[in-house]
């Protein structure tokens, strides 16, 4: 009995100081972001300096080829609402239809809608012009945050929170993870190579990205919790 206690104690210990970290992990990446945002924002909007998003422009002018744009084009497609709607639409259908699950077909488009919100909410308050002479044809909209790099952190985010959760196969996890970011960081370098975003909007867009997205999950979270809703994993670790 005394075995078999200490046991359910030990475990419960390790699982909190599993989630201790990871909640330690995420502050720090939000800090991080909300910090990086407040700089950029100041060094463009207040004190008015330039020189990182010429620079940008000038170092990826010598990397600019026909390969290059057509694969970089496709990759900027991946950001684009024309995709990432379907995509969206197809995630909760899963979740909703297939692994019935409440709380994911609830989650995706909450993020999904609100993300869009705050992006469009933060152009018209910084009201910052697109480049002047774009790669190829010139970008609807405003330029501040890139649009393309926050919807890709929330949606393609929300992914890795998903494939975290759910798939308890690490080698497989840490590999799906990798190439998501490196898909996310893909599509933003992608709008400054095609000259319709400066470099600091699409880390703008990385910042508020994560930042909504952590505020995103955390409440979602909370109310989840609260309803008393548990997640099974949908890749066991024999996968």
């Amino acid at each position: 009995m005394i075995q078999k206690v200490s046991a359910h104690l030990k475990k419960t210990y390790a699982a909190i100081a599993l989630l201790s970290a990871e909640l330690i992990i995420v502050f720090i990446f939000f800090i991080i972001a909300f910090a990086g945002f407040l700089f950029i924002a100041d060094r463009i909007f207040l004190q008015h300096k330039y020189a990182f998003d010429q620079n940008a422009f000038n170092f990826l002018k010598t990397y600019v080829t026909d390969m290059n744009t057509e694969i970089l084009l496709f990759f900027t497609f991946l950001g684009t609402s024309d995709f990432l709607i379907p995509a969206n639409i197809l995630l909760i259908s899963y979740f909703a239809f297939v692994q019935k699950h409440k709380w994911y077909s609830i989650k995706i488009p909450a993020i999904s809608i609100s993300s869009l919100l705050l992006m469009l909410g933060l152009k018209e308050l910084f009201n910052r012009p697109r480049p002047l002479i774009p790669l190829l044809h010139p970008a609807e909209g405003l330029s501040f945050p890139s649009g393309h790099a926050l919807t890709s952190v929330t949606f393609y985010g929300l992914l890795i929170y998903i494939i975290w959760e759910r798939i308890k196969n690490k080698n497989l996890k840490w590999f799906l993870i990798f190439l998501l970011v490196l898909l996310i960081c893909t599509i933003g370098f992608s709008r400054v190579y095609l000259r319709v975003h400066y470099a600091s909007d699409v880390l703008a867009g990385f910042c508020v990205g994560l930042i909504w997205l952590v505020i995103s999950l955390s409440v979602l979270r909370r109310i989840e919790r609260y309803t008393h809703k548990e997640i099974d994993p949908i890749v066991d670790n024999n996968a």
